[in-house]
């Protein structure tokens, strides 16, 4: 029987077969950043991105998060499920690829950190009928990890009046549910980058090398950084 793949060539690489990849991360990471250079990178793709900038509780939210934040997590909650209900009614075709800043199963998170025990009780029912029987499944998630003070440094930088209020206790919490989210993760392949040491949405050779160990990507979990 012939071989599936030419003689000294190697099966595609999850980057490769990918139709739909998303790239997380907690606040300050890049996820957004670096979501919209892969989709300027990769060719006919579908961005599939976050939009605070329409969600008009989160301002309030910083500035009073006890009195705001079931309205602001609803907000984003009611917008992703509009986002993925398009997405699904549209479809993705053969040649096209999704790429996101944002995995669905993700936005409880925000939501137990940020609500009294009540109101995500009547969050999670809300999530729980709303959400889609069979919400589409990552080809391949980037998760783009930090410590606090890397975090802190880029929200201030990048100069986002609402986020000027965010303080790095609050970092804190966001990157320990993550970092414990993706522990556990296993739903799709997991491409874990050390954003602390490298930078692929500022430094050429640093998306040039995420590229390459993203073509060479074949396990279901795998870790980036210069250490290695």
């Amino acid at each position: 029987m012939a071989s599936p793949h030419p003689r000294n060539s190697a099966p595609p690489s999850i980057l490769e077969k990918a139709r739909y990849i998303v790239v997380e991360g907690p606040i300050g990471a890049g996820k957004t950043s670096l979501a919209h250079r892969l989709a300027e990178y990769l060719p006919s793709v579908k961005p599939l991105f976050e939009q605070p900038e329409n969600n008009p509780f989160l301002a309030r939210f910083y500035q009073s998060p006890e009195r705001w934040a079931l309205p602001t997590q609803l907000s984003f909650l009611f917008q992703r499920l509009e986002q993925i209900a398009t997405l699904e009614r549209e479809g993705m075709g053969e040649s096209q690829c999704i790429v996101s800043d944002f995995i669905l199963e993700r936005d409880p998170l925000f939501a137990r950190l940020n609500l009294p025990a009540d109101e995500f009780a009547l969050y999670q029912k809300i999530f729980e009928a709303m959400k889609p029987a069979a919400p589409p499944v990552p080809d391949l998630v980037i998760y783009l990890q930090a410590p606090v003070s890397a975090l802190a440094e880029r929200v201030y930088k990048r100069g986002v009046d609402a986020e000027r209020r965010i303080t790095e206790s609050y970092l804190e919490r966001v990157a320990k549910r993550y970092a414990n989210f993706f522990f556990q993760f296993e739903a799709a392949p997991l491409f874990v980058v050390d954003a602390a040491v490298l930078n692929p949405v500022d430094n050429d050779e640093d998306f040039k090398l995420l590229i390459e160990r993203l073509k060479d990507m074949r396990g279901h979990r795998e870790f980036f950084g210069y250490a290695e």
